[in-house]
């Protein structure tokens, strides 16, 4: 049998019941209260032997009418571990409601036994044993549940405001973390010291580092913008360390820093672009009580808009998808937060022209999003005929269905990549939105637009994730060409903009949504390996973690997107879209140009594919030509 040891004993106590824990904190309260009102009368009198001959059951009495009185005030529901600066408060009043209630009875009794200003005296004396006992209990505890041989993360937290700081005290008795100092801008923070941790100023994060062995940072400020987060995420992951984020209040259920909301820093919170909540009138107004259908419902940009579109209450939402298992995933993720919208899951290509007369007619269609698309431009590159088919045909098909269908609000989902595209994937997307610019001239009683951007993060296609796994396993990081830039966009933010872009169409517009900066890929990576506590592996430095190595561009593939084709672009009333009026054709001309392109296609000629896709799209060159170009003109700088 092991010797009973005051931690042994402690920690005993703290995997008691809370039923347990009570009637200790009861008994300790029924021993000591009777002894600090005798403490309290023999001040009063000057002795210990005249305050143990003076009413001593009474003494006894009175002490013990705090119990059931601090009770009432819930200092004995209270969880000892987590216990805070409340108590105070509790115990105050707790404490000055017996001494008030021992006033009255002896006032109206004319009780003269006892010293009524030794009642003051215990006030003070009860107070102070209470407060100590509880935090004393709760320093034992806390001390108790932290591991006696797993070293803890020590980790520095950047910002001592009060999420910083609450975030510090969670972690005084976390299992995986230990805060060792902050560091904060805030000229008056520092050189203070902060629930006993010192806190720096940013200019001194390395001796920070090195003083107190920190072996991660947690940036802890969720008020701050998403540019001053990118600003200072990149401030720090300087020094090599690992370095995480606490999220915003929003992302927060109840607003409260623990040690469980740090998360891993993620792209997003690198590209500094603060949130644009919607226009709560344009958001609604091709949704709230309308059917809706949304095709490639099960896609990465498919899927988000039926979310969104879940969040305005629709009359009905039509699901389009030719993949049975992504229709299926989709329809079961969205009949968890559907609140009573039908949903109707229609498996089948935009390739079936009747399919989709069929489904608008009967369902009543009032707003189509066509987000279906082959949209991977070497699988597309190496499959011309079916991503023509795809996303011409298919986009024609989908126009087609919705004028003879009625439907109000036709929205085309495009791309940047059909901004002077170098792949067929990026040709095909502007013939689509030739196709939409021709329906809007022949149907004006259907709204077409259409809504061009860039990469969005979380997709399918997107180079985070890969990037993310290749780090996981060594590396090296895979890139096509060092100087590739590209613009990135949040999922539910694209999304937003689409439903909000669509809502305010007229008819025949190309709306370009605010990409913001782009970012070199190169610097995507090697912030990615610095985030995670990693170096780059380079012949200046070869004992690095993980390489990043250029495989060469795919084919297709330019060095740069753009999101315009000429300059005859102008606000449309929302920060974050443009609307531009592009080069259209003649609707009968379209139709015979698209008929040449069918019939290529129906041939499986890829030559006259081509031909006929550069006659409809005459800024289509190759690749190789314009990525010439643009390394020739990165060389001249």
């Amino acid at each position: 049998m092991m010797p009973l040891t005051p931690m042994s004993l402690i920690r005993r106590l703290a995997q008691l019941s809370p039923r347990a824990k009570m009637v200790v904190m009861v008994g300790g309260d029924a021993v000591c209260l009777p002894l600090c009102m005798l403490l309290a009368v023999a001040l009063r009198l000057g002795s210990w032997e005249d305050a143990l001959e003076t009413a001593l059951l009474m003494q006894v009495g009175l002490a013990l009418l705090a119990l059931p009185v601090m009770a009432i005030a819930g200092l004995y529901r209270a969880v000892v571990r987590y216990i805070d600066l409340s108590v105070l408060a509790a115990a105050s009043a707790a404490l000055a409601v017996v001494v008030l209630i021992v006033y009255v009875i002896a006032g109206m009794l004319q009780m003269q036994v006892l010293p009524r200003s030794s009642l003051l005296i215990f006030w003070f004396i009860a107070f102070a044993y209470v407060v100590s006992s509880r935090f004393f209990a709760r320093t034992l505890l806390r001390r108790s549940i932290r591991p006696g041989t797993r070293a803890r993360v020590r980790t520095a937290i950047y910002g001592a405001g009060d999420a910083g700081v609450q975030l510090a005290q969670a972690m005084h008795f976390s299992t995986e973390y230990k805060a060792v100092c902050f560091i904060d801008d805030r000229r008056d923070r520092q050189a203070m010291t902060i629930d006993n941790l010192k806190v720096y100023p940013p200019s001194s994060i390395d001796e920070a580092v090195v003083r107190h062995d920190v072996s991660q940072i947690v940036v802890a400020i969720p008020s701050a913008s998403a540019n001053q987060k990118r600003a200072i995420i990149e401030r720090v992951e300087a020094t090599g360390l690992p370095v995480k984020i606490l999220p915003g209040l929003v992302e927060m259920v109840d607003g409260n820093p623990a040690v469980a909301d740090i998360r891993q820093v993620d792209v997003a919170d690198l590209l500094g672009r603060d949130v644009v909540a919607p226009d709560p009138g344009l958001f609604a107004r091709n949704i709230a009580g309308k059917v809706v259908l949304v095709t490639g419902a099960g896609g990465s940009i498919g899927s988000e808009l039926c979310r969104q579109i879940l969040s305005q209450r629709p009359r009905r939402l039509v699901l389009v998808d030719h993949s049975e298992f992504a229709l299926y995933s989709i329809e079961h993720e969205l009949l968890a937060s559907a609140q009573g919208v039908p949903l109707v899951p229609c498996l089948g290509s935009v390739l079936d022209a009747t399919l989709l007369i069929e489904v608008m007619k009967r369902e009543g269609v009032q707003t189509v999003y066509h987000a279906a698309a082959y949209k991977h431009v070497p699988i597309v590159e190496a499959n011309v005929q079916q991503g023509l088919r795809n996303n011409v045909f298919g986009t024609y098909n989908v126009a087609k269905a919705a004028h003879e269908a009625r439907v109000e609000t036709c929205v085309l989902i495009s791309t940047d990549k059909a901004v002077r595209p170098t792949n067929v994937m990026g040709a095909s997307k502007r013939v689509a939105e030739l196709v939409f610019q021709a329906a809007a001239l022949r149907a004006p009683g259907t709204v077409f637009a259409m809504v061009r951007f860039g990469n969005v993060l979380g997709s399918s296609g997107s180079v985070v994730p890969l990037f993310r796994r290749q780090i996981q396993a060594g590396g090296p990081i895979t890139i096509t060409h060092p100087d590739i830039i590209r613009y990135f966009m949040l999922i539910p933010e694209a999304a937003q903009l689409v439903i909000q872009a669509g809502a305010m169409a007229r008819g025949g517009e190309v709306f370009v949504l605010d990409m913001g900066e782009p970012v070199r890929i190169a610097d995507l990576a090697r912030s990615m390996i610095r985030l995670s506590g990693l170096s780059e592996k380079t012949a200046e430095n070869p004992g690095g973690d993980i390489e990043i190595k250029a495989v060469g561009l795919r084919p297709g593939e330019k060095l740069f997107e753009e999101l315009l084709i000429g300059d005859n672009v102008v606000p449309s009333g929302h920060p974050r879209i443009l609307c531009a009026r592009e080069r259209h054709i003649d609707p009968s001309l379209l139709d015979k140009m698209l008929g040449v392109l069918r019939q290529a296609c129906d041939g499986g000629d890829t030559e006259a594919m081509l031909r006929q896709v550069r006659n409809l799209v005459p800024e289509f060159r190759p690749a190789d030509e314009v990525n010439a170009e643009v390394a020739g003109s990165l060389a001249r700088r």
